[in-house]
């Protein structure tokens, strides 16, 4: 452990991650070759310049607000951040509406992909103005789940709310479809979800608005980087334990 700087590694996180934190000084002292890990790994994703800050900033508030993990005091930090790097106030609100859409819907469309799996039956036919109902939805969204035909065939007040929710966040506010179908890849990426029919079609989505390779491997970066979370609630949990500060 003598090989790390540790003041200098301190200044780094610092300057980097723009906070420094209890389990961070805990760290610095018992484990600093992990510590310099982490601010590399952490570091990563917004070193490259490979996505503007801002976008940066709205993925970890996505990750961090969303139901699958809940983590407010970070998803506050970051909305600091975020208006310190220019977002507005209704960019804002646009990320924290998305979030909550896209983990609604993992459910729905997981549930009923199951569903139409234990029937055993073919997805029902739709009829024309169903089939219609679709498409306008697909064409709204550029997306439409696995099993959407069951959904809207038999239980269709049920599709109908799902639809409504979905058109709503991704036809409204400022954010363009590029950032939406990033930040909603984030929502389903992180390790708290890992929703793989989600990060398929939302890594599609994201290809057909331009996004780059470097791009969405930086969202995936950004989106892992909730892990610490672990390190952040854990670590001065374990020194309180040490130090006799048992829970009662």
């Amino acid at each position: 452990m003598n090989d790390i700087d540790k003041a200098a590694l301190k200044a780094e996180i610092i300057s980097e991650r723009g906070y420094w934190a209890r389990f961070h000084d805990v760290l610095l002292e018992n484990a600093p070759k992990f510590l310099k890990a982490y601010v590399h790994f952490q570091a990563a994703p917004t070193r490259s310049k490979t996505l503007e800050p801002k976008l940066c900033e709205f993925i970890y508030i996505a990750v961090d607000a969303s139901v699958n993990h809940m983590y407010e005091r970070g998803a506050r930090r970051h909305m600091g951040f975020a208006l310190k790097a220019g977002a507005t106030k209704e960019e804002l609100l646009q990320v924290l509406l998305l979030a909550t859409v896209v983990a609604a819907h993992q459910p729905l469309d997981t549930g009923m992909e199951i569903l139409a799996q234990e029937l055993g039956e073919p997805l029902p036919v739709l009829t024309p103005e169903q089939q219609a109902t679709k498409n306008s939805y697909s064409d709204a969204v550029a997306h439409w789940p696995t099993a959407g035909d069951l959904l809207l065939a038999r239980t269709p007040d049920y599709a109908e709310s799902y639809m409504a929710y979905g058109r709503a966040i991704w036809e409204m506010g400022p954010l363009d479809r590029k950032d939406k179908e990033l930040i909603a890849l984030a929502v389903c990426a992180a390790p708290t979800a890992l929703f793989e029919p989600g990060m398929r079609r939302h890594i599609r989505g994201a290809l057909q608005a331009g996004a780059t390779v470097e791009e969405i491997s930086t969202v995936l970066q950004l989106a892992a980087a909730i892990s610490v979370h672990t390190c952040t609630i854990g670590i001065p949990g374990w020194e309180d334990v040490l130090n006799g500060k048992l829970v009662e």
